[in-house]
């Protein structure tokens, strides 16, 4: 990254020259530079050098995994103004030093949007490569509570930290032998030793409650013998790490309280998005919806649309709408095929479904049978982008920890739909419903909406 930087630092100055000098862009009346490049290589040798020193003091290449962009700008913007502002003082205090100034100003204006570049393709490749399983840390988990949970589904809804969880560890008879999906339950929390001595190991995050810090003493001292780098995850007082808001006071951490995302005026952004975006959306499909419920009154005896209860925010019931996919009567087929059933936990799924019609084959595979939903979503029972909604004998089979997929509107898209869907266990989709109704924000809605748009169009994971 510093050798780049100092490639992009001096096609900055280069193109800086090119407009000021050369073609003379925006110049200002009575001003005539006609110097020679070769004139300003030592200028343009200084700033490279005091440049790329300014960034690096100011931590531009002290990355951490889920530094973000702007969080990568910030030394560098402030280095190239210190950079700028030490040039001004130079040509002040030492008149031979004869420099356009606006060359300068160009030159600083270029090196910020040559880095932004930079750092941005810097960043897309390496959340391409992390989600590749490329550079990524090996991750055990010692605690699967509240706290473990909220850390487990944020590195499953965000590969491109570059995390990978080997299993967890946890006291509880039940969630030390019970996996969670793909992650496996590696027993109590005194196999720890064991695990690192047969995985490879490169972190272990410790999610225990304070009460415990002998033991989260021990468990840091037994990572360190083995070269593995122990995290924790402090439980502050107990409280959900959903609601816990940290700020900064000069170096002095703050940890106080806040609202769940999706509440308050939050919600009620949400809502509006979905009224502005449903009602064009909804108009816009009434073509292609006729055609589709014209396809499936002559393909097969039956209604158009499936009703079926579903259960919405706060575990209320509602009649959700889709295109009718299956045979009339394939609900009461349902027993016979149990032994078929492809997914994990409460759901029900068979890739090759024997009760699907010829034109409902093609409705799941494009997620057309979804579109007449928009009802739902003009009706306020469901949102653009949501959880799942599930059936009511689905949630009669949750545990504890799964019902708080049931604190927002279920929505016609997700982030489990665009993460994996139907490959996913139903631990995984859980943990991202979560992770979506905890880190709300529009940019994240706007996100799965794009993302959706190609995995319908390539029927990824849908069956």
């Amino acid at each position: 990254m510093l050798a780049g930087d100092a490639v992009l630092v001096n096609l900055a100055f280069l193109s800086a020259y090119i407009l000021r000098i050369e073609l003379q862009v925006f110049r200002p009346v009575g001003e005539t530079y006609q110097t020679p490049l070769a004139d300003y290589l030592p200028l343009a040798a200084g700033l490279t050098v005091m440049q790329l020193a300014l960034f690096g003091l100011g931590g531009a290449y002290d990355l951490r995994r889920n530094t973000t962009w702007l969080g990568m700008m910030g030394p560098i913007v402030q280095g190239v103004a210190l950079s700028v502002l030490a040039v001004i003082v130079a040509t002040f205090l030492d008149a031979l030093l004869l420099f356009s100034r606006l060359l300068i100003v160009y030159n600083a204006a270029l090196v910020v949007i040559a880095l932004g570049v930079g750092r941005a393709v810097w960043g897309l490749a390496l959340a391409h490569l992390r989600r590749r399983g490329a550079g990524v840390a090996r991750v055990l988990i010692v605690g699967a509570g509240e706290v473990g949970r909220t850390v487990l589904r944020t590195i499953i809804a965000r590969p491109e930290l570059g995390f990978r969880v080997v299993g967890f560890v946890d006291d509880h008879p039940e969630r030390s032998q019970t996996d969670m999906g793909a992650i496996r339950a590696l027993g109590p929390i005194g196999n720890v030793q064991a695990v690192l001595d047969q995985e490879t190991v490169d972190e272990v995050i410790i999610t225990l409650p304070w009460s415990d810090h002998q033991r989260i003493l021990g468990l840091v001292q037994v990572c360190e013998a083995r070269g593995v780098r122990p995290r924790i995850v402090p439980d502050l007082f107990q409280l959900s790490l959903t609601s816990v808001d940290v700020n900064d006071l000069d170096g002095i951490p703050l940890i106080g309280t806040r609202v769940p995302s999706l509440s308050g005026a939050n919600a009620l952004v949400k809502r509006i998005v979905d009224l502005a975006l449903g009602v064009p959306l909804t108009l816009l499909s009434l073509p292609l919806m006729a055609v589709i419920a014209a396809a499936i009154k002559l393909d097969s005896p039956g209604p158009v649309l499936f009703r079926q209860e579903r259960l919405g925010m706060n575990g209320q019931p509602f009649q959700v709408y889709k295109f009718r996919s299956m045979r009339s009567g394939a609900e009461a087929e349902v027993r016979q095929l149990l032994d078929r059933n492809e997914a994990s936990g409460p759901l029900f799924k068979i890739r090759d479904d024997p009760r699907r019609t010829r034109v409902g084959r093609f409705l799941r595979r494009t997620s057309f049978d979804e579109m007449p939903q928009l009802i739902n979503v003009l009706r306020g029972e469901m949102s653009l982008v949501g959880p799942r909604p599930p059936l009511p004998s689905e949630v009669e089979q949750y545990r504890a920890w799964h019902k708080q997929r049931l604190l927002a509107r279920p929505g016609m898209t997700g982030l489990w739909q665009v993460s994996g869907r139907s490959s996913l266990s139903f631990d995984e989709m859980v943990l991202l419903d979560l992770y979506y109704i905890e880190n709300w924000s529009p940019l994240l809605d706007v996100k799965i909406m794009l993302r959706t748009v190609p995995k319908v169009l390539l029927g990824d994971g849908a069956y």
